[in-house]
């Protein structure tokens, strides 16, 4: 019903979006001086901010077309490795020949696309040979595909490392973290040849008991029969997933925006300026920043559920009682893998404390092999994006890789 509710908003205010984002650059052609033409100008602004309100449920490109390697550009193809019903493994091929350490950046399934790391790739892509976890919106994937939770986000994990082969590295940004981690604790006990040579964590909720934030406090202040009972709901008839349980991604998407509201509206106003200035940098760089923001994907209820009640209520993986197709998970076997992690020093949805608990929980391996990062100055995605993730977070994530590569 709320799904229902919500895509019968859009379709009645999806013409009138249209209209308006074909209308707005025509504003200027009919402006009169003076007065009445700041007034047009205004409606034009107006009619471009509306037009480009909506959501999207679209995967944007990556658009990485060219990489700096050496003193050349290099071309970028992008390629799947493998597919699967709710996620691809994608490389970012580069045309050359020269051997860099391969690997996979861990996005998270968190409502929007794995897009929204390319900053992280292209940054990345410097250096490396890059590959990265490309989930599938669960509204495009029909039931006969089965069920995604949890535990098959594991096994996808460590199904793209075994693809990649032996001595990769794996990065794993925010709510992955406690999945990759579990991943490669399930590979090491197990003796795989494709456990990593070296796991990043960045951003994530390893233990949400430390320094718990307002994401946080909310998980903990209902029981799981309430989130199943008021944010899942069902994908109408019209798409691939039809009948299949999801947590929608525009509810994720009102979430965070809530999180932060007096921020986005000062973009918004921000932007009206910036159009009536023809200020064309801020303009285009809000446009990028919104086109992607406003890029949600559902999650299948199956794996929503069990992450908030694994991770945020429960605190399985710290406590020691997580369990992965039956089979307990044990950080402590990791004895080879060299572990990183990365927190933001303003970071409000994985506070400092929660992603450097990893260090304490595989307790196999030296100190020597083992590292915290604290960014001064950023949030969360400061830690994986922007020029303190390129110039500050980058530089000791190379140094962590070349050494042990």
């Amino acid at each position: 019903m709320m799904y229902d509710v919500y895509q019968t908003q859009e379709d009645w205010f999806g013409p009138f979006r249209l209209a308006a984002r074909h209308m707005a650059p025509m504003v200027d052609l009919f402006a009169p001086p003076r007065v009445l033409g700041t007034a047009v100008r205004q409606m034009g602004a107006a009619l471009e901010i509306f037009g480009n309100s909506g959501i999207l449920h679209r995967r944007p490109e990556f658009g990485i077309s060219t990489v700096r390697l050496g003193n050349r550009d290099v071309a970028i193809t992008e390629e799947i490795i493998l597919a699967s019903p709710f996620g691809d493994l994608l490389h970012f091929r580069k045309d050359s020949d020269r051997i860099q350490p391969r690997v996979l950046i861990a996005a998270p399934l968190s409502g929007h696309f794995a897009t929204l790391l390319r900053n992280t790739v292209e940054v990345l892509l410097q250096d490396h040979d890059v590959f990265i976890t490309d989930w599938h919106n669960a509204r495009d994937v029909p039931l006969s595909a089965g069920r995604f939770g949890f535990d098959e986000y594991v096994d996808h994990v460590m199904t793209f490392l075994r693809a990649i082969g032996p001595g990769g590295h794996v990065v794993a940004v925010c709510q992955p973290a406690v999945a990759v981690l579990a991943a490669v604790s399930l590979m090491a006990e197990g003796g795989d040849s494709a456990v990593p040579r070296t796991m990043t964590l960045m951003g994530g909720p390893i233990d949400t008991r430390r320094n718990p934030s307002k994401v946080n406090a909310l998980a903990k202040t209902r029981d799981i029969s309430w989130f199943e009972k008021n944010l899942i709901s069902t994908v109408p008839a019209r798409y691939k997933g039809a009948g299949r349980k999801v947590y929608p991604g525009f509810m994720q998407l009102a979430s965070f925006v809530s999180m932060n509201l007096d921020r986005h509206i000062g973009a918004h106003l921000r932007q009206f300026r910036a159009i009536l200035t023809e200020d064309d940098a801020s303009e285009i760089a809000h446009r990028k920043f919104y086109d992607e923001y406003q890029s949600v994907m559902d999650l299948t209820a199956e794996f929503y559920l069990e992450t908030v009640e694994r991770v945020f209520q429960h605190h399985d993986l710290p406590m020691g009682t997580l369990l992965c197709h039956g089979q307990t998970v044990r950080p402590a076997a990791i004895d080879k893998t060299f572990l990183f992690t990365v927190e933001g020093e303003r970071d409000d949805i994985c506070p400092p404390g929660q992603s450097v608990a990893a260090l304490d929980l595989c307790s196999s391996l030296k100190p020597s092999r083992k590292r915290n990062h604290l960014q001064l100055g950023v949030g969360h995605y400061g830690v994986f994006s922007g020029s303190r993730w390129a110039n500050e977070i980058y530089p000791e994530l190379r140094e962590v890789i070349a050494l042990n590569d």
